[in-house]
């Protein structure tokens, strides 16, 4: 029978040194994947993964067994993704505005309509959606990344995040809403390419 996260890290504050082995293995590739499509580079990604796992294991006496670990786990890699792009110089004060000029981390706006998910695996499907996501600011990619790639509530997202979750609302529905915009402007240029020979 398979350990639970709690169940492992348990084991491993109690002497079973292979229990974090497990723990590291069972998301590794998920961590990995999130902090990628948020730095765009898979060497990058890879540091920053090591990072988030050398974190988790020098803080496992700080983590508390009712907390949800994926949560836990993916406030660590976000917080160690924006340092590493800090230190970077790659992350200006303008990658946490909207589209207004407004500060993302202080949208308070009703909540928004979903993603159906149908549209964005169909656009995985045509390998356009990296690219959409990359036109995002970086607020609005991971949430979108937390809520599709990895099925987080928003109350999950909101504690990965630091945010109220009329805060993540109001984010997701504005990251929705520039994702369909790129996408249909990037179906257009497609089609005017096609139409003018050119692909």
């Amino acid at each position: 029978m398979q350990r639970k996260d709690q169940q492992l890290i348990a084991d491993y504050l109690n002497g079973d040194d292979g229990a974090i082995a497990v723990l590291i293995d069972r998301h590794l590739k998920t961590v990995f994947s999130f902090t990628y499509r948020l730095v765009r580079n898979k060497e990058n990604a890879e540091d920053i993964a090591q990072d988030t796992f050398l974190k988790m294991w020098r803080n496992l006496k700080k983590y508390r067994p009712g907390e949800n670990f994926k949560t836990w786990l993916f406030t660590i890699a976000r917080n160690a993704a924006i340092d590493f792009l800090r230190k970077k110089k790659s992350l200006a004060f303008s990658d946490f505005e909207d589209d207004d000029g407004e500060n993302a981390f202080i949208e308070t706006l009703t909540d928004p309509e979903p993603l159906p998910d149908e549209i964005f695996a169909k656009a995985e499907e045509e390998n356009v959606l990296d690219e959409a996501l990359n036109k995002l600011s970086l607020p609005h990619r991971e949430t979108l990344l937390l809520r599709y790639s990895e099925r987080l509530t928003f109350d999950e997202i909101g504690k990965i995040l630091g945010q109220s979750i009329n805060t993540v609302k109001s984010r997701h529905r504005r990251a929705v809403e520039n994702l369909r915009r790129i996408l249909y402007d990037s179906k257009l240029q497609n089609a005017r390419e096609l139409r003018n020979g050119k692909i």
